[in-house]
């Protein structure tokens, strides 16, 4: 198998935060200055998983001097809402259906007021049983929207004729968000009943639309502007507009600006998480570990409303092929409703769920045939003219998966490891040590076709200097750099010359999120475009500013009128004219060039357009949900990643040695961004599937709502040698540049780490002699003890508690 190139790493411009985030100049929402009237906002939720409510009485909030409101249900104009399935409501009414739906919102001149107020407010409740599991939800047939299914040929007659079956059930569990800047919204009432909303958002357009309806206003009357975000992960998509309508709700009834900012506490108990899944496969497969089928049915907790759980259910069925090729398939998903907060969007959405299912099928086929997991891997990858069409009926299309697998083989040095763990391994007095390399293909586009749409307005000024303003909300990825880097790009300037706005619904209308990995692809296309129609009339003005005697040109004779204007129309083809290092020149006329800041001044004299609205959409596109076949990708992100782990045998802690990882991301706009994006996405990967375990009581309540109670990856956790290369690629033609997104791929490499762990426990009695134990993630300390151990725990769990 032929390896791929290694891209040699380039030097590239910096995080356009990076100054001002460590120098402590960055602002956020809750950095804005306090306003000398302005009023604390917070909010009363139910303490209860599944209730109705018998009263809710707020007089003596309402007496407590320095509380200036205190609002319910009745004082939201709209009071539904949610991005698929409006169902749920910003105030609950007459029940609640998760511990910490909020009941009423309290504003006040004070925080001893607003706390005062909050205590004051009385709820009576009569309490019901929740529902709290998938399993639960199944019994009672509690769903959310219908099942849906994707296959491929007969599977009955494929299981039963196959010469080696295995069944199993993944059991994934939720993780948080964990985003250092907490749900925060400023809402400023301005003149003619505007209303001005600072909001830490990942959807802009959906927060103003929904600060709109249950205010009772226009859309028109609402600007929701997100300079920056202090993370998102997609715990901001849906789920910070309610925030920003409670404050708004407030600003509304006082005429004051209203500042709402939760607690990590209060954060994490209210808000949803990543879903909870369970996986019930059954997979046929030959002698040499080649699938033959697949039948798989995915049941998610979606929590008490829909939010995107059913888009995120969709995603983990489009996802459960991974690299690999199913020849015959059956994919069935349900999201199941239960009392817990509605869970959300999270890095990778639901694509995670469908490669772990994947990825641990084949370490189980390859513990079954006693073969090395590599080689299964390989047997299974897409390849070739006839292994290449995805269950959905998908091309898979510029296809680097087999050679991915045999480059990072080769560069990790993966076949010697294998043989020093499996000598390692033998001696029991060893910690046990396991080695997994894994796979990643992951689509990029939303499967909701309408949101594959992005705009922008590029404006260039007299000094040759760029403004320009898009849809994307920067949360710490880069994607103002990237956009920046872009635009300056296309008129041959310094992307010091290039300013990134804050994101603002004014200038940008009917945004899609920034999700799914499409901020760079969607608005920095549109920017592209938008700088492509200015660059056609400037290229059409040198050419005949070329014609004329420098004395006769608009900066010397607009003043006083004495030479005619010159006229461009739409311009030409930009191409005829090269922008480069500040200048502007006739492609092969060097000698010829003129300041890009001087032309720039002739058009404004010349009354030239410099400024232009850039929209685009994805081609192409074409998925039917209903049928569950189409094309849903533009293209697909691969990569590999080969992870070593040390277990100890006496606490269950996973160390992770090693990782290597190898990625195609196309050609890159930015390689430093991009290699910080594949380290980040890993290791919170990492978190996810190791120690980010969450505990809620039996009442539904979560309890692990703290840094002190949940465990994100410190610096102890990162792989003692953590190496990430890129591929170089330039055959992705169908996206901007010839690049692939980077953002939400990279986190499912972290299965390499997890399928590690499964494979040092295959060295150790009593999973040498049997099948591998059913390790849930995150696969905690815990849980590998257990592993470890399995003996010793069943006699502990022998005594009644």
């Amino acid at each position: 198998m032929q390896h791929l190139e290694i891209l040699p790493f380039t030097t590239s411009e910096a995080h356009d935060s990076a100054h001002s985030h460590v120098t402590g100049q960055s602002e956020f929402v809750d950095d804005r200055s306090m306003l000398k009237n302005e009023v604390l906002v917070g909010i009363v939720y139910s303490p209860h998983a599944r209730a109705t409510i018998q009263s809710c009485k707020i007089e003596r909030a309402l007496a407590i001097p320095g509380v200036l409101c205190v609002l319910t249900h009745q004082n939201v104009q709209h009071n539904a809402w949610g991005s698929i399935f409006p169902e749920q409501p910003f105030l609950a009414v007459k029940e609640v259906n998760y511990v910490g739906e909020v009941i009423a919102v309290v504003g006040a001149d004070s925080r001893e007021a607003l706390q005062a107020g909050l205590r004051a407010v009385e709820v009576e409740y009569s309490v019901q049983e929740p529902v709290l599991s998938i399993q639960a939800a199944m019994a009672k047939q509690n769903f959310i929207g219908s099942a849906r299914q994707i296959s491929r040929g007969d599977i009955e007659a494929t299981l039963l004729t196959a010469p080696h079956k295995l069944k199993g059930t993944l059991v994934i569990r939720g993780a948080e968000h964990f985003y250092l800047e907490n749900q925060a919204a400023i809402v400023y009432p301005q003149e003619g009943g505007l209303f001005e909303v600072h909001s830490s958002t990942q959807h802009p357009t959906e927060t103003q639309h929904l600060v709109a309806e249950a205010l009772g206003v226009e859309h028109k009357d609402v600007v929701c502007i997100a300079r920056r975000l202090g993370g998102g992960f997609g715990g901001k998509e849906t789920q910070a507009a309610p925030f920003a309508v409670y404050a708004a709700l407030v600003a509304q009834a006082t005429q004051r600006a209203a500042r709402l900012v939760l607690s990590k506490d209060d954060d994490m108990i209210i808000t949803g998480k990543r879903n909870p899944f369970e996986v019930h496969h059954e997979v046929g497969f030959d002698d040499d570990g080649r699938i033959l089928g697949l039948d798989v049915q995915f049941f998610s907790d979606g929590g008490a409303y829909a939010d995107l759980s059913t888009a995120i259910m969709e995603r983990a069925m489009a996802h459960i092929d991974n690299a690999y090729f199913l020849p015959v398939c059956r994919i069935q998903g349900q999201v199941c409703r239960t009392n817990v907060h509605p869970h959300t969007a999270f890095r990778g959405f639901g694509g995670p769920k469908g490669v772990a299912a994947i990825e641990s099928i084949l370490e189980s086929i390859a513990k079954h045939r006693g073969m090395d997991c590599l080689d299964v891997r390989q047997r299974n990858c897409y390849q070739g003219s006839d292994r290449n069409l995805t269950p959905y009926g998908q091309k898979l299309e510029n296809n680097l998966l087999p050679e991915l697998f045999a480059t990072l083989e080769h560069r990790c040095d993966y076949r010697q490891r294998r043989q020093e763990i499996e000598a390692w391994n033998a001696d029991p007095s060893h910690p046990p040590r396991g080695l997994s390399l894994t796979a990643v293909k992951f689509g990029i586009a939303f499967t909701t076709r309408f949101l594959n749409q992005g705009n922008a307005l590029v404006n260039v000024h007299r000094d040759g200097t760029v403004q320009v303003s898009t849809g994307a909300v920067e949360m710490g990825q880069g994607v103002n750099a990237r956009i920046a880097s872009l635009c300056a790009e296309q008129f041959g300037i310094s992307t010091q010359k290039v300013r990134l706005m804050p994101t603002s619904t004014e200038k940008n209308a009917n945004t899609s999120p920034t999700a799914a990995s499409k901020g760079t692809d969607l608005n920095g296309s549109a920017a592209v475009i938008a700088c492509g129609r200015i660059k056609s009339r400037l290229a059409a003005l040198l050419l005949k500013l070329l014609e004329l005697p420098k004395d006769q040109w608009a900066q010397k004779t607009a003043g006083l009128g004495t030479m005619p204007e010159i006229s461009v129309g739409d311009g030409i083809d930009p191409e005829a004219v090269v922008f480069t290092d500040h200048k502007v020149y006739p492609r092969g006329r060097a000698d010829q060039a003129i300041a890009f800041a001087t032309l720039v001044a002739e058009a404004y004299f010349n009354r030239i357009s410099l400024s232009d609205y850039g929209y685009y959409r994805v081609p192409g596109l074409g998925f039917n949900k209903l049928t569950g076949q189409g094309q849903a990708f533009l293209y697909f992100t691969q990569g590999v990643a080969c992870s070593e782990v040390e277990l100890d045998r006496w606490t269950g802690a996973v160390k992770v040695l090693q990782t290597d990882i190898l990625m195609d991301v196309g050609k890159p706009v930015n390689h430093a961004l991009d290699l910080g994006q594949i380290r980040g996405a890993f290791i919170q990967g990492l978190g996810w599937v190791t120690t980010e375990a969450l505990h809620y009581d039996a009442k539904g309540k979560l309890l692990s709502h703290s840094p002190s109670t949940y465990k994100i990856p410190s610096v102890h956790d990162i792989p003692r040698n953590f190496t990430v290369e890129l591929v170089k690629n330039e055959a992705n033609t169908k996206n901007l540049r010839s690049t692939k997104a980077v953002g939400e791929p990279p986190l499912m490499l972290c299965f390499s780490v997890w399928n590690a762990i499964k494979n040092a426990l295959s060295y150790q009695e009593p999973w040498r002699s049997q099948g591998l134990p059913d390790l849930p993630i995150p696969a905690t300390a815990e849980d590998v003890l257990r592993a470890l151990q399995p003996e010793l725990f069943s006699k502990w769990e022998e005594f009644p508690s």
